[in-house]
């Protein structure tokens, strides 16, 4: 247990460095006195800053699909936009609660870091499998595949822009409160979106 918690630590110290000052501006050493762990216990622990870095981004990953899967099977017998709804506030909350770790994966992806895209292809593709699926459910049968694409495109983008462009939310965001008052509001408004894309459609396509 005590292993698992100074691990946890150093993931942590890491996270904000890494948010902070990028992948490459953060020295063990840095990540050691903000964790406040020896240098040779990084070492130990994950073989040097990149091995840190994969396992920091592949507990990230595995969370978050855990915690979507959950989502998923919790609400099976709902209908399919409370259940696109419930999963919308699944993944706000979680990348809100791992703001820091969040925003330093999505700034790596949209530079095309090919190292950190390497370690998150698979989890990537597993969350818009999922997405998808339920969006397109939800959407119905009245809107064209290329329109159904351009939406859920912007889904996906509502999803990632306060952790692209997270330097605009900066000063509304300040103490755990904050944090979790953002996940309802900003959760709300992706779902507000959502039940205007269903509801104009149901007496047809939008001309």
């Amino acid at each position: 247990m005590k292993n698992n918690i100074t691990k946890q630590k150093v993931v942590d110290a890491a996270s904000s460095l890494f948010f902070q000052k990028g992948f490459h501006g953060t020295s063990v050493r840095d990540i050691a006195e903000r964790a406040s762990v020896n240098v040779s216990l990084i070492s130990y622990y994950f073989k040097g800053k990149q091995g840190l870095l994969e396992y920091a981004v592949t507990n990230y990953y595995e969370a978050y699909l855990e915690k979507i899967e959950e989502s998923l099977e919790k609400t099976e017998a709902d209908a399919a936009i409370y259940r696109l709804n419930e999963l919308i506030f699944t993944i706000i909350h979680y990348k809100q609660m791992h703001h820091q770790l969040t925003c330093f994966i999505q700034r790596e992806l949209s530079l095309d870091s090919v190292f950190v895209r390497e370690m998150t292809v698979t989890y990537l593709a597993k969350e818009n499998y999922y997405l998808k699926a339920l969006f397109q459910e939800t959407i119905g049968k009245s809107v064209g595949q290329e329109e159904k694409h351009y939406l859920f495109m912007q889904l996906k983008g509502m999803l990632i822009t306060p952790y692209i462009l997270h330097s605009d939310w900066k000063d509304q965001i300040v103490g755990e409160f904050a944090h979790e008052q953002f996940v309802k509001k900003y959760t709300k408004s992706i779902q507000k979106w959502i039940q205007f894309n269903t509801d104009v459609r149901i007496g047809g396509e939008i001309q």
